[in-house]
This record gives structure tokens, C-alpha cells and sequence, in this order.
């Protein structure tokens, strides 16, 4: 890949934000003094569901917490609430994302949130929730399934992060 296609991409994305943050909606948010605001929470509360409910099945993974439910009855349990957490927390970063789009998508600690930790989370996610049932029939939890807890765990850590750091990284 030459560096003119390279750059012929980051125009084109550059180019998008510019694009979507001057749609309707992204000026109504970003010039509302409440609705900034307000998306945010939105945001918040869609993450605090979806992450919540990813570590109360990784800490029983790794065998921290109370033993009344197998990790897959716990996943069971709150498969719902995750994803509707999931799409909440989709839907509010999507608002925000796009009333700054052109910003955000030159900001390394956003690109990295975006284009590496949370693909790499959400795959681990889905494949601990497949596993589940699998892992539960065992007389203990497998080595694997501890470590897939653990990794999960810090890959919403490194997330977090990586959100944390946006504004101050270029």
C-alpha cells in the first residue's frame, strides 16, 4: 500500500466527519445547552449496564464473588440487559461522536479506543458468552475460562482508558 492511498483514506474519513458533524442533528446537540448533556448520560448509563453486566460474568469466571449461579446463569441471566447496555452505550457514542466527528477521527487515543480495543473486547465477549455453557459442565472452571475473564477485564479497562485519554491526546 503506497502512502497516496493511505492518505486518500484519511481524507476521505476526515472528510465524512466534516460532513456528519454538520448534519441537523449533531448541531442541535452541539448547540443545546442540555442535549450535549443528556446524550452523554445516556451514553454513560448504556455503558454502566453493558460493562456491569460483562463483569459480573468475568468475576464469577475468575471465581470472585458469591457461588449461587455458574458463570453461564449469570451470562444467561443478563444476556438481555448486556446487549440492551450494548446498544444504548452504541447509540449515545454515536450522537457524541458525531457532533465533533472530524475531531475525534484524528485523535489517536479514540482511533485506538475505537479501531483496536473495543473490536478485540467484543469478540472476547461473544466468544466467553458461546463458551459458557460449555465451561459450566465442567467439575471446575477450566484455566481458560479464568484467563478469558481476566483478559476481558482488562481489555474494558484499556477501553476506558483509552476514552479517558481523548481529550488530551492529539
Amino acid at each position: 500500500m503506497d502512502g497516496s492511498s493511505v492518505n486518500s483514506g484519511a481524507n476521505f474519513a476526515v472528510g465524512f466527519g466534516h460532513w456528519l458533524q454538520n448534519q441537523p442533528f449533531a448541531l442541535s446537540i452541539a448547540g443545546s445547552d442540555w442535549a450535549y448533556p443528556f446524550v452523554q448520560a445516556t451514553h454513560f448509563t448504556g455503558l454502566s449496564l453493558f460493562v456491569g453486566t460483562n463483569i459480573a460474568v468475568d468475576l464469577s469466571l475468575i471465581g470472585i464473588g458469591k457461588k449461587s449461579a455458574a458463570p453461564f446463569q449469570i451470562s444467561e441471566m443478563l444476556l438481555v440487559w448486556n446487549w440492551i447496555g450494548f446498544a444504548v452505550a452504541v447509540t449515545g457514542g454515536f450522537l457524541l461522536f458525531s457532533v465533533s466527528a472530524e475531531t475525534y477521527l484524528t485523535n489517536m487515543a479514540f482511533l485506538t479506543k475505537l479501531g483496536l480495543l473495543i473490536p478485540l473486547a467484543l469478540v472476547l465477549h461473544i466468544v466467553i458468552q458461546r463458551k459458557a455453557p460449555e465451561w459450566e459442565t465442567a467439575p471446575e472452571t477450566p484455566s481458560v475460562a479464568k484467563i478469558a475473564g481476566c483478559a476481558e477485564l482488562l481489555l474494558w479497562l484499556c477501553v476506558a482508558t483509552a476514552a479517558v485519554l481523548i481529550p488530551y491526546v492529539g
